[in-house]
């Protein structure tokens, strides 16, 4: 489906930048153990689509981008022009840290109301994955769900 929308995907090395160039999407370098990578990003985003719950990497990295860096990104994002969060709850981290963050979002959502979307599909079924993925962000930017 071609929506028209603007779509940019991050990644914090050159490798994951050229997979997401060659995806059709706007490339930019960032780093979400650094949120402010991100938040440079987002002047002209709607919705921010956190995609890493197959996230790989040191304990502590993965435990930081679930916990304390999506806390304070999620924290910065009020002062942004963002207006929805989605969340992948569900990939190969550890099942307690994919709870913990969305708890984060669910609690980011009640202080700030910020419309947010937690992702349960299984990224080993691609199809269904992405769709999930799509209908998140759909019904967060359009009150039927349906395409702008």
């Amino acid at each position: 489906m071609d929506s028209g929308w603007a779509v940019r995907g991050t990644s914090r090395r050159a490798a994951g930048l050229k997979a997401i160039e060659a995806a059709g999407i706007e490339a930019a370098q960032a780093d979400p153990e650094q949120p402010g990578t991100l938040l440079e990003l987002v002047g002209d985003v709607t919705v921010v689509v956190w995609l890493l719950g197959s996230a790989r990497g040191e304990a502590g990295l993965l435990e930081a981008i679930h916990g304390s860096r999506l806390e304070r990104m999620l924290e910065k994002l009020v002062d942004t022009p963002v207006r929805g969060f989605v969340y992948e709850g569900t990939g190969e981290v550890p099942a307690s840290l994919l709870g913990r963050g969305a708890a984060t979002v669910r609690g980011a959502s009640e202080t700030w109301r910020v419309p947010t979307a937690i992702v349960e599909a299984e990224p080993t079924d691609p199809a269904l994955w992405t769709e999930a993925v799509q209908a998140a962000v759909l019904n967060l930017v359009s009150p039927a769900g349906d395409s702008i």
